[in-house]
């Protein structure tokens, strides 16, 4: 009896160890494949984060070249930008000097046709006067002259004064009217009266009147130009001249010289 309670004890111990290994060994396969999982998991994880590393490294130089290149666009952005900065500034400037130098051709288009008005507005009194004295100027008595904006006409004295005479005559008197019924519409000119004489001296009986040439030259010159004024023109444009015996037109040696150079000299000049 005894035995047989041994016998089935220990089949029951055995039975139940048996049992449990079988359980241990089971929970030791899951964890095993657990763990198997799990590294599988982390070496997949680890290929993932190489990957990624990788592809951020990658990333980054390009964006290192990206950022390089961006660098460069903006040097030569900004290289393009100062030279259009300078082409618009020199344009600009151009501009403005073409301005100024158009304003300065309108000036002086302006100045021309002034001046071309002027002249021939002088041409037109050259022209009224070379017709007005045609006979004195064909006998040589009266020389008219035009150069460079200055009209003279040169008047003999013989018309003008008897000799050694300051006052005009009354022939002069009636020459000087032809004069002015021309010079009395010009009134963008001065108007000088140039007394002239030759180099002989003043008479004595004369010399207490004219001690020398100049002072003969002095009073013929003014005496033309208060007749000037007298018949209206504008005093503000005349001036009177004493020259005497020192601005001949001829040789004083010949008779001919000496009356070619005793004259009265008219001159029409630009105003200042």
């Amino acid at each position: 009896m005894k035995r047989t309670t041994s016998f089935f004890l220990s089949i029951l111990i055995m039975a139940v160890f048996c049992g449990g290994c079988v359980v241990a060994e089971s929970k030791y396969l899951m964890k095993v494949n657990e763990a198997q999982a799990l590294t599988d998991e982390n070496t997949s994880l680890q290929n993932q984060i190489s990957a990624l590393t990788g592809e951020n490294t990658s990333l980054k130089k390009q964006i290192a070249t990206l950022t390089g290149q961006r660098d460069e666009l903006d040097k030569i952005l900004q290289a393009k930008t100062d030279d259009l900065s300078r082409s618009v500034a020199e344009s600009r400037k151009k501009i403005a000097d073409l301005e100024a130098e158009n304003t300065k051709l309108k000036g002086n288009l302006d100045q021309l046709k002034q001046k071309s008005q002027e002249a021939e507005a002088q041409s037109n009194t050259y022209k009224d006067l070379l017709q007005e004295m045609k006979e004195e100027v064909a006998k040589g008595e009266i020389t008219i002259t035009e150069l460079k904006g200055k009209l003279t006409m040169d008047v003999v004295d013989k018309i003008l004064f008897a000799s050694g005479e300051a006052k005009v005559k009354k022939e002069g008197l009636a020459v000087l009217k032809r004069v002015v019924d021309i010079l009395k519409d010009v009134k963008d000119k001065n108007i000088r009266i140039e007394g002239h004489t030759d180099n002989v001296p003043i008479a004595s009986g004369l010399a207490k009147i004219y001690p020398t040439n100049w002072e003969l030259s002095a009073a013929r010159a003014l005496n033309v130009a208060k007749y000037l004024q007298e018949q209206g023109i504008n005093p503000k444009l005349i001036s009177a001249t004493a020259y005497g015996e020192y601005q001949p037109l001829a040789d004083n040696s010949t008779p001919e010289g000496r009356a070619k150079n005793r004259r009265i000299a008219i001159i029409l000049l630009p105003k200042d």
